[in-house]
Order: C-alpha cells, then structure tokens, then sequence
C-alpha cells in the first residue's frame, strides 16, 4: 500500500466514522426548550463537534492500523473479491 492509498483509506474511515459518531448524544432545541424563531423544534442544540472529532479520530486510527495490517499481510487481496474471474491469477 503506498502513501497515498494509506492517507485515502484514513480519511474514508474518517469520515464513516465521523457520520455515525455526529447523531451520538445530541440535544435538540425542542428537549432544550429554547427554541428560536423560524427553527424546527429539532434542530441541534449542542453537537460537541470538536470532542467527536477527536474521537473519531481515535477510533480512526485503530481501524486504520488492523484494515492496513490486513491489506498488507495479504490476507486479503483483490483477488479474493474476483467472483467472476476476471482478474490474472498472481501466485
């Protein structure tokens, strides 16, 4: 894996990460009960961006390193999703 398939790969695992991490703990301005005029009711409130990111990061990193450790063993290759048999066979 190079350099760049490696970065690409952290920020894929990132941003999944980061979309399921974002509904986690959020207030709404309805639970809140200060809602602002010209807002749905649930509309966040508080999303505590800066601490989710940090997590996700963390989480990245550990994900990161197993799905590498797997790519770069070769314990699993491309030609383990060649369901067709379409790919050359390297042996």
């Amino acid at each position: 894996m190079a350099i760049t398939s490696g970065l690409v790969l952290f920020a894929v695992i990132w941003f999944m990460t980061f979309l399921v991490i974002i509904p986690i703990r959020i207030e709404t301005q309805g639970e809140k009960g200060s809602i602002e005029p010209g807002t749905h009711a649930g509309a966040p409130e508080n999303h505590y961006l800066k601490q989710k990111a940090l997590i996700t990061t963390g989480v990245t990193c550990l994900l990161w390193v197993v799905i590498a450790g797997i790519i770069l063993s070769g314990v699993i290759s491309v030609n383990d999703f060649d369901w067709f048999d379409r790919l050359p066979d390297r042996s």
